[in-house]
């Protein structure tokens, strides 16, 4: 990607330094937050897929997420040491949030819409949130209670050395991706999916939740899109790479690489060439209309 020397993003809220450690507890009965989708690039739906590459329990990274452990968290001062190569990398994510901003500002006020700007919250090792407590494990996240985007960069060297999916526009796919969950945030999409899964059987609720995080990928390839044609973004290659992160994402290929087999009621995701699909489609048309992922009779 040709993106040194282009502007960041003054979102960025860069908590790297910050060792942040703590109690939490549970909130009262009847306080509800609002969480949003997540990658997980992650959220709610997101963390599934991430459990099952890590082995974590997924009700517990699902409950911290919707605020079930939600509470005070005390910060140490213990400093975090950065390294030159992550400081980079935090410049990289900056200049893909500016740029993210600039395409859906545009498009949005084509719609009438206002685009209320994100904020990327960069940590290391864990983070409170308005979602809750997460830990790096979780993977990258979108909370729609406080419409911030949190990304441990470690993530990063996991999707390349784990998940065989490098380069920096794979890297910039999962950042579209968390960035397409604030649209949908925006547009009212999670708030009723938030809304019309409590009423949903498991399997109904995974069902949905395939068709947000498809509707995430069809908008990361939008921003792709314009990237591309606007303001000479992309390489030779680069396509190729979001394509393959998109794909080692799958729920079908992390849950066969986690153990074994699949279970596909338990999709909330995609598979990975839903997920490819999706992505490459809102790259090719570059329209929002390209993206309703719940009318489409086939995902």
């Amino acid at each position: 990607m040709r993106w040194k020397g282009r502007q960041g993003s003054s979102n960025v809220d860069d908590r790297r330094s910050r060792q942040v450690s703590g109690r939490s507890m549970r909130l009262p009965v009847g306080r509800k937050t609002r969480a949003g989708g997540g990658l997980g690039l992650v959220g709610v739906v997101v963390v599934l897929g991430i459990s099952w590459l890590t082995g974590i329990n997924p009700m517990a990274l699902l409950g911290a997420l919707e605020g079930g452990a939600g509470g005070p968290v005390y910060e140490t001062s213990a400093p975090v040491r950065t390294s030159a190569k992550d400081d980079e990398l935090a410049q990289f994510v900056s200049v893909i949030l500016a740029d993210t901003e600039n395409t859906w500002t545009q498009l949005l006020r084509d719609y009438s819409f206002d685009y209320p700007e994100p904020t990327l919250v960069l940590f290391s090792n864990s983070v409170p949130s308005a979602c809750g407590h997460a830990s790096s494990a979780t993977g990258p996240f979108y909370c729609g209670a406080d419409s911030k985007i949190y990304i441990d960069l470690s993530f990063y060297r996991q999707l390349a050395s784990q998940m065989n999916a490098p380069g920096d526009f794979a890297q910039a796919y999962v950042l579209a991706h968390e960035v397409g969950h604030h649209l949908q945030n925006v547009l009212g999409v999670l708030p009723e999916f938030q809304k019309v899964r409590r009423g949903m059987s498991k399997a109904d609720a995974n069902a949905l939740s395939v068709r947000v995080e498809l509707q995430a990928d069809c908008y990361a390839g939008i921003w792709a899109h314009f990237a591309a044609r606007q303001r000479g973004f992309v390489e030779d290659g680069d396509i190729e790479e979001a394509l393959n992160a998109a794909s080692r994402i799958g729920d079908d290929t992390l849950q066969m690489e986690a153990q074994g087999y699949v279970v596909p009621e338990s999709f909330n995701h995609g598979t990975s060439a839903q997920r490819a699909r999706w992505f490459r489609a809102g790259f090719k048309s570059g329209d929002l209309r390209t993206c309703d992922t719940f009318n489409a009779a086939q995902l």
